[in-house]
């Protein structure tokens, strides 16, 4: 207990009052004195500080953790993990604790983008998990590491079908799709001519697109008038 206790000294003392008035709106669903208030930037010193140590090594193990801090710095954590193997072992460890939309979409593991055949697997399991920030989690994934060279039109089929009346599950298929549209334009564009999403998905993909820097004036133009 004493080394979850110095990281939690370490956590505040970078509490940023003001911050943490901001945050607290931003994640709906979380008591409020579980978030102390710290900056991505004070977060990842804290990471840095305790990286490779066995403080960090009890932390990890520690979960479920009190504070929305932790979960984030846990989150930083697995990022860095240079091992594959134990750092699939701690995303599947993790993943059930992981309660907010803020805490998923920071986890960027980069040692997958060397194992990228075998991650798949891991993805479609985790999109077909019960929980939600899980599925979440898969679909941000395949999103992130799977719609340039790595791209097969069965990804597409796999987040289509996902059924959900879950906010932030659809928000995520929805920038998947609309993130798509910007990398796989042709390859995209039929799943919302077909109407193949649910209305709400169908609409805020649109949006998405329309707001993206990465679709043309034209294109954005014709995806207007596919709206529902």
């Amino acid at each position: 207990m004493k080394e979850e206790r110095t990281i939690c000294e370490q956590l505040f003392a970078y509490q940023d009052e003001k911050y943490r008035s901001f945050m607290i709106p931003l994640i709906p669903g979380i008591d409020e004195k579980r978030v102390i208030g710290v900056r991505m930037p004070d977060l990842r010193k804290v990471a840095k500080n305790i990286s490779e140590t066995k403080e960090m090594r009890v932390f990890l193990e520690s979960l479920p953790h009190i504070y929305q801090e932790e979960n984030n710095l846990h989150g930083i954590l697995i990022s860095q993990e240079k091992d594959y193997k134990a750092c699939v072992g701690e995303l599947n460890q993790f993943l059930p604790f992981v309660d907010n939309w803020a805490t998923c979409d920071l986890i960027r593991p980069k040692v997958v983008k060397k194992h990228l055949s075998q991650f798949l697997s891991e993805i479609f399991r985790w999109m077909e998990s019960d929980h939600v920030y899980t599925i979440r989690f898969g679909i941000e994934m395949l999103m992130t590491y799977y719609l340039d060279d790595e791209f097969q039109a069965d990804y597409h089929e796999r987040v289509c079908s996902i059924q959900s009346e879950e906010y932030y599950v659809n928000m995520m298929r929805a920038w998947y799709f609309a993130t798509a549209l910007g990398k796989q334009y042709e390859k995209t564009l039929p799943f919302l001519e077909e109407q193949r999403l649910d209305l709400w998905t169908h609409n805020k993909t649109i949006q998405k697109a329309v707001e993206s820097l990465c679709i043309t004036a034209e294109k954005k133009t014709y995806l207007r008038t596919l709206k529902s």
